[in-house]
Protein backbone atom coordinates (compact mmCIF):
# COMPACT_ATOMS: atom_id res chain seq x y z
CA UNK A 1 0.00 0.00 0.00
CA UNK A 2 1.14 3.74 -0.84
CA UNK A 3 -0.21 6.18 1.46
CA UNK A 4 -3.37 5.57 1.11
CA UNK A 5 -5.35 7.99 3.71
CA UNK A 6 -8.85 8.26 3.77
CA UNK A 7 -12.38 9.08 6.52
CA UNK A 8 -15.27 7.11 6.57
CA UNK A 9 -17.94 9.53 7.81
CA UNK A 10 -20.72 7.62 10.25
CA UNK A 11 -23.78 6.31 9.18
CA UNK A 12 -22.72 5.90 5.56
CA UNK A 13 -21.93 2.78 3.16
CA UNK A 14 -18.77 2.90 1.43
CA UNK A 15 -17.33 0.81 -0.75
CA UNK A 16 -13.47 -0.28 -1.69
CA UNK A 17 -13.03 -1.07 -5.28
CA UNK A 18 -10.50 -2.05 -7.56
CA UNK A 19 -9.29 -5.12 -9.31
CA UNK A 20 -7.78 -8.38 -7.75
CA UNK A 21 -4.08 -7.45 -6.26
CA UNK A 22 -5.41 -3.72 -6.27
CA UNK A 23 -4.43 -4.07 -2.77
CA UNK A 24 -8.82 -3.78 -1.25
CA UNK A 25 -8.82 -6.97 1.28
CA UNK A 26 -5.07 -5.66 2.67
CA UNK A 27 -6.73 -2.35 3.43
CA UNK A 28 -9.83 -3.39 5.16
CA UNK A 29 -8.02 -6.49 7.03
CA UNK A 30 -5.82 -3.50 8.29
CA UNK A 31 -9.27 -1.33 9.60
CA UNK A 32 -10.07 -4.69 11.12
CA UNK A 33 -7.03 -5.65 13.19
CA UNK A 34 -6.37 -8.83 11.12
CA UNK A 35 -3.07 -7.04 9.27
CA UNK A 36 -0.91 -5.16 10.55
CA UNK A 37 0.51 -1.88 8.44
CA UNK A 38 4.28 -1.29 7.93
CA UNK A 39 4.43 2.20 8.81
CA UNK A 40 1.72 5.02 9.43
CA UNK A 41 -1.81 5.13 11.42
CA UNK A 42 -4.72 3.78 11.31
CA UNK A 43 -7.83 4.60 13.43
CA UNK A 44 -11.12 3.18 14.02
CA UNK A 45 -13.78 4.67 16.29
CA UNK A 46 -11.18 6.57 18.07
CA UNK A 47 -8.78 2.73 18.57
CA UNK A 48 -5.73 1.61 17.21
CA UNK A 49 -6.56 -1.70 15.48
CA UNK A 50 -3.34 -3.14 16.26
CA UNK A 51 -2.95 -2.69 20.14
CA UNK A 52 -6.65 -2.10 21.58
CA UNK A 53 -8.17 -4.96 19.20
CA UNK A 54 -9.90 -6.54 22.09
CA UNK A 55 -11.44 -3.75 22.61
CA UNK A 56 -11.92 -2.91 18.62
CA UNK A 57 -14.09 -6.38 18.29
CA UNK A 58 -16.73 -5.01 20.73
CA UNK A 59 -18.08 -2.41 18.26
CA UNK A 60 -16.91 -3.74 14.95
CA UNK A 61 -18.48 -6.56 12.78
CA UNK A 62 -16.78 -8.41 9.75
CA UNK A 63 -18.55 -10.86 7.21
CA UNK A 64 -15.56 -12.63 5.69
CA UNK A 65 -15.69 -13.22 2.63
CA UNK A 66 -15.41 -17.43 3.42
CA UNK A 67 -16.67 -18.04 7.59
CA UNK A 68 -15.32 -21.37 8.65
CA UNK A 69 -18.69 -22.33 10.43
CA UNK A 70 -18.43 -26.30 11.57
CA UNK A 71 -20.35 -28.24 8.21
CA UNK A 72 -22.47 -30.01 10.63
CA UNK A 73 -23.63 -27.11 12.96
CA UNK A 74 -27.30 -26.14 12.31
CA UNK A 75 -28.11 -22.64 11.94
CA UNK A 76 -29.35 -22.20 15.24
CA UNK A 77 -26.72 -23.43 17.32
CA UNK A 78 -24.48 -20.99 15.33
CA UNK A 79 -26.50 -18.15 16.74
CA UNK A 80 -26.58 -19.38 19.97
CA UNK A 81 -22.34 -20.15 19.87
CA UNK A 82 -21.86 -16.09 18.40
CA UNK A 83 -24.28 -15.01 20.87
CA UNK A 84 -22.36 -16.23 23.75
CA UNK A 85 -19.15 -14.48 22.66
CA UNK A 86 -20.53 -10.95 23.77
CA UNK A 87 -21.74 -10.09 27.41
CA UNK A 88 -24.41 -8.12 26.47
CA UNK A 89 -27.85 -9.33 24.86
CA UNK A 90 -27.66 -9.39 21.16
CA UNK A 91 -30.21 -9.04 18.17
CA UNK A 92 -30.93 -13.00 17.48
CA UNK A 93 -34.02 -12.86 17.50
CA UNK A 94 -34.70 -9.55 15.06
CA UNK A 95 -31.93 -10.95 12.92
CA UNK A 96 -33.66 -13.58 12.47
CA UNK A 97 -37.00 -12.21 11.32
CA UNK A 98 -35.24 -9.27 9.26
CA UNK A 99 -33.02 -11.97 7.51
CA UNK A 100 -36.18 -14.52 6.74
CA UNK A 101 -33.76 -17.17 8.85
CA UNK A 102 -36.86 -18.72 10.56
CA UNK A 103 -37.08 -21.52 8.47
CA UNK A 104 -33.61 -22.19 8.33
CA UNK A 105 -32.48 -22.81 12.19
CA UNK A 106 -32.35 -26.47 11.77
CA UNK A 107 -30.30 -26.58 8.74
CA UNK A 108 -26.37 -27.64 8.47
CA UNK A 109 -24.50 -25.25 7.16
CA UNK A 110 -23.41 -27.26 4.20
CA UNK A 111 -26.78 -27.71 3.31
CA UNK A 112 -27.53 -23.67 3.21
CA UNK A 113 -26.46 -23.04 -0.48
CA UNK A 114 -27.37 -19.33 -1.40
CA UNK A 115 -28.28 -18.70 2.12
CA UNK A 116 -24.95 -18.80 3.95
CA UNK A 117 -24.73 -15.06 3.53
CA UNK A 118 -27.36 -14.22 5.33
CA UNK A 119 -25.91 -16.31 8.13
CA UNK A 120 -22.58 -14.95 7.86
CA UNK A 121 -24.21 -11.43 7.88
CA UNK A 122 -26.75 -12.66 10.89
CA UNK A 123 -23.48 -13.51 12.76
CA UNK A 124 -21.55 -10.14 11.76
CA UNK A 125 -23.87 -8.16 13.43
CA UNK A 126 -25.26 -10.17 16.25
CA UNK A 127 -23.61 -7.46 18.58
CA UNK A 128 -25.58 -4.15 17.09
CA UNK A 129 -21.56 -3.28 15.67
CA UNK A 130 -20.91 0.39 15.15
CA UNK A 131 -18.95 -0.49 11.78
CA UNK A 132 -19.66 -3.23 10.03
CA UNK A 133 -17.19 -4.68 7.77
CA UNK A 134 -18.32 -6.84 4.39
CA UNK A 135 -15.74 -8.10 2.40
CA UNK A 136 -17.40 -9.02 -1.05
CA UNK A 137 -20.92 -9.25 0.60
CA UNK A 138 -22.80 -10.55 -2.78
CA UNK A 139 -20.44 -12.74 -3.75
CA UNK A 140 -21.50 -15.52 -5.65
CA UNK A 141 -25.18 -15.04 -5.40
CA UNK A 142 -27.63 -15.17 -8.43
CA UNK A 143 -29.15 -11.77 -9.43
CA UNK A 144 -32.03 -12.24 -7.35
CA UNK A 145 -30.51 -13.31 -4.00
CA UNK A 146 -28.03 -10.33 -4.69
CA UNK A 147 -30.62 -8.39 -5.16
CA UNK A 148 -31.99 -9.12 -1.68
CA UNK A 149 -28.90 -8.93 0.24
CA UNK A 150 -28.70 -5.35 -1.22
CA UNK A 151 -31.38 -4.88 0.42
CA UNK A 152 -30.57 -6.10 3.72
CA UNK A 153 -27.18 -3.69 4.17
CA UNK A 154 -29.59 -1.04 3.13
CA UNK A 155 -31.84 -1.61 6.38
CA UNK A 156 -28.56 -2.20 8.14
CA UNK A 157 -27.92 1.51 7.33
CA UNK A 158 -31.22 2.30 8.11
CA UNK A 159 -30.65 0.83 11.67
CA UNK A 160 -27.82 3.58 12.02
CA UNK A 161 -24.90 1.15 11.27
CA UNK A 162 -21.56 2.73 9.16
CA UNK A 163 -20.48 -0.17 6.83
CA UNK A 164 -17.55 -0.22 4.94
CA UNK A 165 -17.28 -3.14 2.14
CA UNK A 166 -15.28 -3.98 -0.89
CA UNK A 167 -16.65 -5.59 -4.46
CA UNK A 168 -15.98 -6.32 -7.73
CA UNK A 169 -19.47 -6.00 -8.77
CA UNK A 170 -19.54 -2.35 -10.03
CA UNK A 171 -23.23 -2.37 -10.06
CA UNK A 172 -23.51 -3.14 -6.39
CA UNK A 173 -21.26 -0.19 -5.51
CA UNK A 174 -23.22 2.39 -7.44
CA UNK A 175 -26.45 1.03 -5.65
CA UNK A 176 -25.35 0.92 -2.40
CA UNK A 177 -22.59 3.20 -2.08
CA UNK A 178 -22.95 7.39 -0.28
CA UNK A 179 -19.02 7.08 -1.67
CA UNK A 180 -16.65 5.02 -3.35
CA UNK A 181 -12.46 4.88 -2.98
CA UNK A 182 -11.01 3.46 -6.30
CA UNK A 183 -7.55 1.61 -5.48
CA UNK A 184 -5.15 0.45 -8.09
CA UNK A 185 -1.88 -0.76 -7.49
CA UNK A 186 -1.91 -0.33 -3.86
CA UNK A 187 -3.09 3.58 -4.52
CA UNK A 188 -5.81 5.83 -4.17
CA UNK A 189 -6.67 6.63 -7.48
CA UNK A 190 -10.26 8.48 -6.69
CA UNK A 191 -12.74 9.08 -3.63
CA UNK A 192 -15.69 10.47 -4.57
CA UNK A 193 -20.11 10.02 -4.22
CA UNK A 194 -20.17 7.30 -7.63
CA UNK A 195 -21.98 10.10 -9.50
CA UNK A 196 -19.59 12.44 -8.72
CA UNK A 197 -16.70 10.34 -10.06
CA UNK A 198 -18.74 9.83 -12.83
CA UNK A 199 -19.25 13.24 -13.38
CA UNK A 200 -15.70 14.43 -13.09
CA UNK A 201 -14.09 11.38 -15.02
CA UNK A 202 -16.57 12.16 -17.72
CA UNK A 203 -16.95 8.62 -18.30
CA UNK A 204 -20.04 8.88 -21.22
CA UNK A 205 -20.25 7.58 -24.35
CA UNK A 206 -22.36 7.69 -27.76
CA UNK A 207 -24.70 4.58 -28.77
CA UNK A 208 -26.31 3.61 -31.48
CA UNK A 209 -27.10 0.84 -34.15
CA UNK A 210 -25.44 -0.35 -37.36
CA UNK A 211 -24.91 -3.46 -39.13
CA UNK A 212 -22.50 -1.87 -41.68
CA UNK A 213 -20.52 0.57 -39.73
CA UNK A 214 -16.75 -0.44 -39.78
CA UNK A 215 -14.59 -0.58 -36.26
CA UNK A 216 -11.48 0.84 -37.71
CA UNK A 217 -13.51 3.62 -39.28
CA UNK A 218 -14.96 5.13 -35.79
CA UNK A 219 -12.25 4.50 -34.04
CA UNK A 220 -10.34 7.49 -36.72
CA UNK A 221 -13.02 9.58 -35.71
CA UNK A 222 -11.77 12.74 -33.94
CA UNK A 223 -11.80 12.10 -30.11
CA UNK A 224 -12.62 8.62 -30.34
CA UNK A 225 -10.57 7.07 -27.04
CA UNK A 226 -12.65 3.33 -27.20
CA UNK A 227 -15.31 1.61 -29.36
CA UNK A 228 -17.20 -1.39 -27.59
CA UNK A 229 -19.42 -3.33 -29.98
CA UNK A 230 -21.66 -5.91 -29.29
CA UNK A 231 -25.04 -7.18 -31.43
CA UNK A 232 -24.01 -4.13 -34.09
CA UNK A 233 -24.47 -1.91 -30.81
CA UNK A 234 -21.77 0.59 -30.70
CA UNK A 235 -20.57 2.35 -27.74
CA UNK A 236 -18.24 5.10 -28.36
CA UNK A 237 -15.91 6.68 -25.85
CA UNK A 238 -14.83 9.97 -26.58
CA UNK A 239 -12.82 12.98 -24.95
CA UNK A 240 -15.61 15.48 -26.97
CA UNK A 241 -18.96 13.82 -27.68
CA UNK A 242 -20.39 16.79 -29.25
CA UNK A 243 -17.55 17.02 -31.92
CA UNK A 244 -17.55 13.28 -32.43
CA UNK A 245 -21.45 12.83 -32.55
CA UNK A 246 -21.01 15.46 -35.48
CA UNK A 247 -18.07 13.11 -37.28
CA UNK A 248 -20.12 9.93 -36.60
CA UNK A 249 -23.12 11.64 -38.42
CA UNK A 250 -21.00 13.12 -41.23
CA UNK A 251 -19.06 10.09 -42.12
CA UNK A 252 -22.28 8.40 -41.98
CA UNK A 253 -23.81 10.23 -44.60
CA UNK A 254 -20.79 10.67 -46.70
CA UNK A 255 -20.75 6.78 -47.18
CA UNK A 256 -24.45 6.45 -46.66
CA UNK A 257 -24.48 4.25 -44.25
CA UNK A 258 -27.60 4.01 -42.28
CA UNK A 259 -27.48 4.23 -38.06
CA UNK A 260 -30.31 3.51 -35.65
CA UNK A 261 -30.99 4.23 -31.92
CA UNK A 262 -28.16 7.44 -31.65
CA UNK A 263 -28.30 8.09 -28.27
CA UNK A 264 -26.10 9.94 -25.52
CA UNK A 265 -25.52 7.96 -22.76
CA UNK A 266 -24.55 8.56 -19.05
CA UNK A 267 -21.46 6.07 -17.84
CA UNK A 268 -21.69 3.73 -15.11
CA UNK A 269 -19.41 2.57 -11.79
CA UNK A 270 -18.61 -0.26 -14.63
CA UNK A 271 -17.52 2.04 -17.18
CA UNK A 272 -15.02 4.13 -14.81
CA UNK A 273 -13.65 0.91 -13.60
CA UNK A 274 -13.23 -0.34 -16.70
CA UNK A 275 -11.46 2.74 -18.02
CA UNK A 276 -8.78 2.45 -14.78
CA UNK A 277 -7.99 -0.94 -15.78
CA UNK A 278 -7.00 -0.09 -18.98
CA UNK A 279 -5.27 3.17 -18.10
CA UNK A 280 -3.65 0.86 -15.60
CA UNK A 281 -2.93 -1.66 -17.59
CA UNK A 282 -4.22 -4.06 -15.74
CA UNK A 283 -6.73 -7.33 -15.81
CA UNK A 284 -9.43 -7.89 -13.39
Amino acid sequence: MRNISFTVKKGEIFGIIGPNGAGKTTTIEMLEGIRKPDEGSIDVLGLDPSSQLRELNTRIGVQFQATSIQKKMKVEEALDLFSSFYQTNTQKDYLIDLLGLKEKLSVRFEDLSGWKQRVTLALATLHQPVILFLDEPSMGLDPHARREMWSMIKLLKEQGSTIVLTTHYMEEAERLCDRVAMIYGGQLKALDTPRNLLDEMAVNYLSFQSNKMGYDSLLSLPGVVRIENENEVFKVYSETLQETSYHIFKYCHDKEIPIENFKFEKGTIDDLFVHYLEKEGQTA
